[in-house]
């Protein structure tokens, strides 16, 4: 593409069409202890690709990932091996495009990836109907909370109950705010729905059953998030839900520093026409043969903008791809046994902590991920741990969220609870 410059007639314009007179004014409300006075001094010289690379690897050498040692982290994001097969269909041309695939007649494979993602979806949570993706589970659980409010006029209050991500929440509350709602504690009938995390944020199981009876009462909608996508392959489908958001970059994703993740989205049929994001529907064409389309399409703001129900210009395509591909793999009685051997593997770990000195294990249910109380600060546990190489769970003053998975061996178990009982006693 020829890059053309901007003329000063053409900033002239500009600045008139904002109100400005120059560049400088735009940056007034800039502190002026973080506006830079004068070019920047002693920069190094250019180099080579060559001596490039080896500064970038030097630098990367710095780093500490989650291969290179036991790792017990959590909360949210979790180490699970990705077959090699994932990598090379999500690489493939079909998959590996920015396209929306609005026009059926050319994006079937697309479209047919996107419902085979959804049907996972459905039968994994016990939901009626699911979305084509989300950006991530906090994001998720933003859109269901405004979901709620669409569908429960009238009603300003989001309830939470029980320990939820508290990054997600912070993500929800943004929405709420710019729509003069609130998060409560208390559940009553300026409530539009229940929050409830399942797992919860510290790895307990909860009653769901419990959280329904008290939605009906308050006349409430019920939304169950869940930030590891795998435990629905143990625990039971959390069908008491009207509407099922979370996390599902466990499968197929990975870590990847943080990003990109890969939210779900799912409700019952009753609510689909408020639900945000693209859907993928099966259909017939003139000929009768089976296909697919994006359907309820007036609910989008491609459509309908003033009136749409979310503003998503990517339903995490690929993301969703990888985990279609991942979970395929697995089929259902794969996806089952995965589950066992990450809840079996918590186990062992808990059995291994509960003999430790200086340690309490403070759940009395879990799947893979689970909550101890030490005695000293777990932040000054987790670093005395990385300088043995050990990655630790999340530090929450005295008390650590610890996680494993499949890939967490029984030595990486011992010499996390070996050095951890050093440190503390």
């Amino acid at each position: 593409m020829r890059y053309l410059a901007l003329t000063e007639k053409d900033r002239k314009e500009m600045f008139a069409a904002i109100g400005v007179s120059s560049i400088d004014e735009l940056y007034d409300a800039v502190s002026s202890e973080f506006l830079l006075k004068k070019p920047i001094e002693n920069l190094p010289n250019h180099q080579g690709e060559i001596e490039v690379e080896k500064i970038l690897k030097s630098l990367a050498a710095k780093n500490h990932t989650a291969a290179q040692g036991p790792f017990f982290l959590g909360a949210g994001c979790y180490k699970h091996y990705i077959p090699s097969t994932v990598d090379y269909i999500i690489q493939r041309s079909e998959f590996l495009t920015s396209y929306t695939p609005y026009q059926p007649e050319i994006s079937q494979g697309t479209l047919a990836v996107i419902f085979q993602f959804q049907s996972i979806i459905a039968l994994l949570t016990g939901m009626e109907v699911a979305n084509a993706s989300m950006y991530d589970g906090a994001t998720s659980l933003s859109e269901s909370c405004l979901m709620a409010l669409r569908i429960k006029q009238g009603r300003k209050n989001i309830a939470v109950l029980g320990d939820v991500h508290p990054d997600y929440l912070e993500v929800a509350k943004t929405s709420l705010d710019l729509n003069e709602s609130k998060f409560v504690s208390q559940i009553d009938e300026s409530c539009a729905a229940v929050v409830v995390q399942y797992p919860d944020f510290h790895g307990e199981v909860g009653n769901l059953d419990d959280v329904r009876k008290k939605c009906d009462a308050a006349g409430a909608l019920m939304i169950v998030v869940t930030n590891e996508i795998l435990s629905l392959g143990l625990l039971e489908a959390p069908e008491q839900a009207d509407i099922c958001v979370g996390e599902a970059s466990s499968l197929g994703v990975g870590l990847n520093f943080g990003g990109p993740l890969l939210g779900f989205f799912a409700c019952k049929k009753e609510f689909v026409r408020q639900m945000p994001g693209r859907i993928c529907g099966a259909t017939t064409d003139v000929d009768g043969k089976a296909g697919y389309v994006l359907t309820l399409n007036a609910r989008e703001q491609h459509i309908r903008r003033e009136k749409a129900t979310s503003n998503i210009c990517s339903n995490q395509g690929l993301c969703a791809t990888a985990f279609t591909v991942h979970a395929s793999l697995l089929g259902e009685i794969g996806f089952k046994k995965l589950a066992l051997i990450n809840h079996k593997k918590a186990c062992d770990l808990a059995d291994r902590l509960a003999k430790a000195k200086g340690v309490k294990i403070l759940n009395k249910s879990f799947f893979n991920e689970f909550t101890i109380e030490l005695t000293k600060d777990a932040a000054e546990v987790n670093k005395k741990l990385l300088a043995k190489n050990i990655i630790g769970g999340l530090a929450q003053k005295n008390k650590m969220i610890v996680a494993v998975s499949e890939l967490t061996s029984e030595q990486d178990i011992e010499t996390f609870v070996t050095e951890l009982e050093k440190i503390l006693n």
